[in-house]
């Protein structure tokens, strides 16, 4: 379940069909609109409700399009990780409310900037979760990405301020989310993995959910339902994707999510990103890239 969401982020190739590299790229470019659209809906949503309701709402419209899967299918249900696929689960569930929290308060393009920022802290838990080495290029690309969050967010000029930690709060959960799902490679089928992704993020916002309650609409009702469709179409493709492309390929079309997000901001909401998120973001996308780059060599090291 990703915002991912909205926050797309390329794990290391695990590639188990034949290359088809311009499907994979026009697949990923289909995939990150969609979540873009999505975006957009939950930026709508959430002037009107809490995140955590705006979050419930979406898994209860993917886990109805994925019952009738799990119901022929019960074994999706049998993990081989119960224990990181609860983690995971958790740890995208924290990285949407926290991404449309941000969205309460920054236009859609800043809040996509900075969670690009997600290929950053995945190089940095890779350390302790991983036991990966970081030698000092990738160290640099990190360093260099994050300058361009702090020229997104500008600090001390009141232009973003402490709305800035909602998103780049999101992004953490999401890296934590690719970290563990990197440690269950080969473990569980994807299917099972959104499945068990679904149905913890649902128990979790069910959880807090009569604390948060408000009234929704039947629009809001059927938006809710259309972002469902729209999550679990984009992440169908994103991993239809990452099947027929090399990861490392791929990064740079990711984030394609940006001018997605901008086009959306701009129709949705009237906003047009200044200057300056757009330096910050060439500056993120461009570690990001880098850092994909130096796995697809150490791939082939390995």
């Amino acid at each position: 379940m990703s915002n991912a969401p909205a926050l797309p982020v390329l794990p290391a190739d695990s590639r188990s069909g034949a290359d088809q590299p311009l499907l994979a790229i026009a697949l990923i470019l289909l995939a990150v609109s969609l979540f873009s659209v999505m975006d957009a809906l939950s930026k709508l949503l959430a002037a009107r409700l809490d995140p955590i309701e705006v979050v419930w709402g979406r898994y209860l419209a993917i886990l109805v399009l994925l019952a009738p899967l799990v119901l022929r299918r019960p074994l999706l249900l049998a993990t081989a990780r119960p224990k990181l696929q609860l983690l995971r689960g958790a740890a995208v569930f924290g990285a949407a409310v926290l991404f449309i929290a941000g969205l309460q308060h920054l236009a859609l393009a800043d809040a996509t900037a900075i969670g690009f920022a997600s290929p950053l802290v995945v190089t940095a838990l890779s350390i302790p979760l991983l036991g990966e080495r970081v030698g000092v290029r990738r160290w640099s690309a990190v360093a260099a990405g994050f300058a361009g969050v702090l020229v997104v967010v500008r600090p001390g000029t009141g232009a973003i301020g402490a709305a800035a930690l909602w998103p780049l709060s999101s992004a953490a959960c999401w890296a934590l989310g690719i970290v563990l799902t990197r440690r269950m490679a080969g473990a569980d089928a994807a299917l099972t993995t959104l499945t068990h992704s679904t149905l913890v993020g649902l128990a979790l916002s069910s959880l807090a959910l009569p604390f948060v309650w408000q009234k929704a609409s039947l629009m809001d009702g059927a938006i809710m339902a259309a972002m469902g469709v729209l999550s679990a179409s984009g992440q169908y493709l994103f991993i239809a994707g990452l099947t027929r492309g090399a990861a490392s390929l791929l990064a740079p079309f990711s984030y394609s999510q940006m001018i997605w997000s901008t086009l959306m901001g701009y129709l949705v909401f009237g906003a047009v990103p200044v200057a300056w998120t757009w330096c910050g973001a060439v500056i993120i996308i461009g570690s990001g890239v880098y850092i994909a780059h130096r796995e697809r060599l150490r791939a082939r090291q390995r």
